[in-house]
């Protein structure tokens, strides 16, 4: 099974391993072949693997958080670190709490995207380097340094 396949199957299982784990399905949750359908899971905790496990395809794993200290610790929890999305009206507050957020990308009133403009990538175990735009291409490079 090629990798981008093997990823769907992951979602698959993670999302009933989640069901199992006392997640509640609102959604979907419904896969045939290689297609899963877009799927919501509500009361996610830390240690279900909706939570603990990185996710390809159309999941959303809603948090239940105490308040906003709270969210953000729990986004730190983590051992993935692609990006984070935060939807406020307050964009001022948002930006002061983007250094709260050790992950690659922190997105305002928008989900968690590349641009071909941007560098792009996580940190944690969710990525290393960056792709796209000059930053991008400087990653594929190897530079010789020469001493004399």
């Amino acid at each position: 099974m090629d990798p981008w396949h093997a990823k769907i199957w992951q979602t698959n299982s993670i999302v009933n391993r989640s069901i199992e784990q006392g997640a509640e399905l609102l959604l979907g949750g419904d896969q045939q072949g290689c297609y899963h359908n877009p799927t919501i899971l509500g009361n996610v905790m830390p240690g279900m693997a909706a939570f603990d496990e990185e996710t390809f395809g159309p999941l959303v794993a809603m948090i239940k958080a105490k308040d906003i200290d709270h969210s953000f610790d729990l986004s730190e929890r983590s051992r993935l670190g692609l990006g984070v999305s935060i939807c406020t009206k307050n964009i001022e507050k948002a930006l002061k709490y983007s250094d709260r957020v050790g992950d690659g990308a922190y997105f305002i009133n928008e989900l968690v995207k590349s641009d071909p403009r941007l560098p792009f990538g996580g940190t944690k175990k969710s990525g290393y380097g960056r792709e796209l735009s000059k930053d991008g291409m400087m990653e594929f490079m190897n530079r010789k340094t020469i001493y004399i």
